[in-house]
């Protein structure tokens, strides 16, 4: 059987994140499994004006007569999407369809259903929008703070919603765990159309190290904790903690007795210094669809203190890999830690348990198998369809 030709489409975002890495190492998988894969790439940094954002957003002539020609040249077998937003946009699908290539969307986020894209306002977690158009979101100036950019993501939503781009021109969903795949279908999509499979790491095993103390590897930003984390930490108690990222709310951690922040540092001494901590925290405050650093710190042997919400609490067995603590809560977060600090031998088998979990999981051969499979479904429906 020959390999599955893939052209791979993403919006690259302003700022580099998980879902970047993301594309860059699925098609690094799919290249060393002998698939050929051809990109469709746009950097969003590159956008001029909101006009501009606008007409892409609703209907991308130039993103659907590149994809055209690509698969004149290419031939794929797959059309696999990860981010349309704005540059791109559902064009694309319609263009896949017509030449009869089957389309995949990783669902990296709730944008399809939220404006701000991660069921969050004001710090708390917002439904309100699940299951309709999301107009409140203009109202709210839920994207980028901005009535008319709300405006402009809400006005291609309902487009493309009208036209059935949702649901007739993508032949699978990818979720990444099953609790935002439930989230996916409550919006409204088909659930016959919506898969799991995880995100993957490629991290090799590596012998016993010494840890101590504790790690947080993310962008800083409300979203994702770190007040709480700053709150948990500010009174100096715990063991030594490290920080790697960067965001708006570094100022804030910088001071802080016995934290250091490292600021952005390269793949190979993150995982470095993953080997040496006791344990990672994930306090994040929205559904997380599935941080890669959770897996990195599986692979690398280290448990993860994460908040209880979402899809975390389903990844992560408290008392096994990890353990879960109220989201928001700085109080419980900076008890939990300081259990983990207390019990060391308790971490270092949860460590144990966390790497077996990976090996179980969320390894590249694990996921390339998976993958493949939901390449191969999605290709025998629209040659089905086109045979009837």
């Amino acid at each position: 059987m020959r390999p599955i030709r893939v052209l791979l489409a993403h919006c690259r975002y302003r700022e580099r994140g998980g879902e970047d890495e993301v594309v860059e190492s699925e098609a690094e998988l799919l290249r060393s499994r002998g698939h050929p894969v051809e990109l469709l790439l746009k950097d969003n940094r590159t956008i001029g004006s909101l006009k501009d954002a606008a007409t892409a957003a609703l209907w991308s002539h130039h993103a659907a007569r590149e994809t055209r020609a690509l698969i004149a040249a290419f031939r794929p077998d797959v059309l696999h999407v990860h981010n349309t937003f704005p540059l791109l946009s559902p064009s694309i699908y319609w263009a896949a369809h017509r030449e009869g290539v089957a389309v995949v969307q990783t669902l990296h986020n709730f944008r399809l259903f939220c404006a701000q894209a991660m069921f969050l306002r004001d710090g708390q977690v917002c439904e309100d929008c699940i299951g309709h158009l999301p107009w409140r979101g203009v109202l709210r100036r839920c994207y980028r703070d901005s009535f008319s950019q709300s405006a402009v993501l809400v006005g291609s939503l309902g487009l493309h919603r009208s036209l059935g781009s949702y649901r007739d021109k993508v032949t699978r969903y990818i979720a990444l765990n099953e609790f935002c795949r439930r989230k996916f279908i409550a919006g409204g999509l088909p659930a016959d159309k919506v898969v799991v499979k995880p995100n993957f790491a490629n991290v090799d095993s590596c012998p016993p190290q010494s840890r101590a103390g504790g790690l947080f590897v993310g962008r800083l930003a409300p979203e994702k904790g770190v007040g709480t984390l700053r709150d948990a930490l500010q009174d100096g108690s715990a063991a030594p903690f490290e920080i790697i990222g960067t965001g708006p709310e570094e100022g804030a951690l910088r001071g802080l007795p016995r934290v250091r922040v490292l600021g952005r540092l390269a793949q190979h001494e993150v995982h470095a210094r993953m080997r040496h901590a006791t344990f990672l925290v994930l306090p994040s405050l929205w559904y997380e669809n599935f941080p890669r650093v959770l897996i990195e710190a599986f692979a690398c042997g280290l448990p993860v203190i994460a908040s209880r919400i979402g899809a975390l609490a389903e990844l992560i067995e408290p008392g096994r890999t990890g353990l879960l603590f109220e989201p928001g809560s700085a109080l419980e977060l900076r008890q939990v830690i300081a259990w983990a600090n207390a019990n060391p031998a308790r971490m270092e088998q949860m460590g144990l348990n966390a790497r077996e979990r990976y090996e179980a999981g969320y390894t590249p051969e694990i996921n390339h198998r998976r993958l493949v499979s939901i390449y191969e479904d999605a290709i025998r429906e629209i040659r089905q369809r086109r045979a009837a």
